[in-house]
């Protein structure tokens, strides 16, 4: 068999393991949009009410919620999440690139214990599983009297709320489950009606979710065929900062964009700063790149900007955590080096930015909220203490990346910043 025949092989393998995982294939760029639209109905019923048995007896605690320890043989697909009747299932982000291990959450409680410790990373995936997290505490608490119904409900988005306060996409979820809420009726008496309604809304911020990916990855791939590069050279994209299928939740944003193009079959090598402190390129990225077969390179997170100076890059993709009205976004820490050297040297530095990124709430870059890491993720790598006891540490998690220094923003309506409305109040 020539390469090209395996190549084909191994694309068809690959999108055989994705459908089979409850998502699409925005990858075939003609029609992706049109047809996440046909089909969003049918595999957000598959996503969020499959055919298959309840887990256990419900009483799955946080701390120990492991289902299943699967060693990595080989690269695989997986989707952030599955969701069962009366849980969640998350690919636990920490066990990666090692094993795939699936963490279960039955509560909105042990949502926020995934979102808190990194099981699940990214913000679209954070905030679909915070909506998910609701709605299971909605039924969980069906049968109780109104007012305790109320104090548990808003007990629990409060603590979703806090659980990552930077993250945009989550507030957004949280606000539209909350609203399905007070619709409903708070206080009436009719508890299962009430979490009919609030898991109809979870329903649609995953499905929708979806549908806008799969857009957004379309505008993406169309940028990219414009992009100038070197005859005879695959694209070279530099993908920074959780954005794939498992910071997405069902598909993903950056770096589906690159996937697409490479089962699209544009030639492309995608460059992976490590992510430090917690790798989450060479951890999550990597291995998803690895699993869709995408030609890449890791590269450490102090020579990115200086690879990107040197003109070795042919655009730079980020995802969005927050987007302010004039522009300025909230992205991964590391952005900002790698956003002005793309300035200085003429090299396109993309943001892609869904709806739950936009905050009309935000005028500039200068009122993000900014989180920083705890102390032992910078001092410590596992058990090896790599800092004397005692080391202050700075450790921002997020970049303030300026509007100027922004080439475009590729978002599912196409290019440019979107309209961010003012916030209500």
């Amino acid at each position: 068999m020539n390469a090209t025949a395996d190549a084909d092989l191994g694309r068809r393998r690959f999108f055989r393991q994705f459908a089979g995982d409850v998502a699409t294939t925005a990858a075939t760029v003609l029609g992706a949009a049109q047809a996440l639209q046909r089909t969003s109905a049918e595999m957000a019923a598959a996503i969020l009410d499959p055919t298959r048995a309840a887990l256990g007896d419900g009483t799955t605690s946080a701390t120990a919620a492991v289902l299943v320890a699967e060693p990595v043989a080989g690269p695989l697909f997986r989707t952030s999440f599955q969701v069962d009747p009366g849980a969640i299932r998350f690919v636990d982000q920490r066990a990666l690139p090692a094993a795939v291990v699936e963490h279960v959450a039955t509560s909105a409680a042990e949502v926020t214990f995934a979102i808190r410790n990194e099981i699940v990373v990214g913000g679209p995936a954070i905030g679909q599983a915070a909506a998910i997290g609701f709605a299971l505490t909605a039924t969980r608490s069906a049968a109780s009297q109104p007012y305790p119904r109320r104090a548990t409900l808003l007990g629990a988005a409060n603590a979703l709320r806090n659980s990552s306060l930077t993250t945009a996409s989550l507030g957004w979820a949280l606000d539209r489950v909350l609203a399905a809420y007070t619709k409903a009726g708070e206080l009436d008496e009719d508890g299962e009606a009430i979490a009919a309604a609030i898991q109809a809304e979870a329903d649609a911020i995953v499905s929708e979710a979806l549908v806008e990916h799969g857009r957004l990855v379309d505008v993406g791939l169309a940028l990219l065929d414009g992009l100038p590069r070197t005859s005879g050279e695959p694209l070279r994209l530099l993908v920074h900062g959780p954005s794939g299928t498992l910071a997405g939740g069902q598909f993903g944003t950056a770096l589906a964009i690159a996937i697409a193009a490479h089962h699209a079959e544009r030639e492309v090598e995608v460059l992976v700063p490590e992510g430090r402190p917690g790798l989450v390129g060479a951890r999550i990225s990597c291995w998803e790149l690895a699993g869709a077969g995408v030609p890449y390179v890791l590269v450490p997170d102090a020579a990115a900007a200086g690879i990107v100076a040197a003109g070795r890059v042919d655009a730079i993709l980020v995802a969005a955590d927050r987007v302010a009205v004039n522009g300025d976004i909230a992205t991964p820490i590391g952005s900002y080096g790698l956003a002005a050297a793309a300035a200085q040297r003429g090299i396109p530095f993309l943001v892609c930015a869904t709806v739950g990124s936009l905050d009309g709430a935000v005028a500039t870059g200068a009122e993000l909220p900014i989180g920083a890491r705890e102390v032992a993720d910078l001092i410590r790598i596992g058990e090896l203490a790599h800092a004397p006891t005692g080391t202050g540490v700075l450790a921002p998690v997020d970049d303030v990346v300026p509007a100027a220094f922004v080439s475009d923003y590729v978002t599912a309506s196409g290019l440019g910043l979107p309209l961010i409305p003012a916030a209500a109040g």
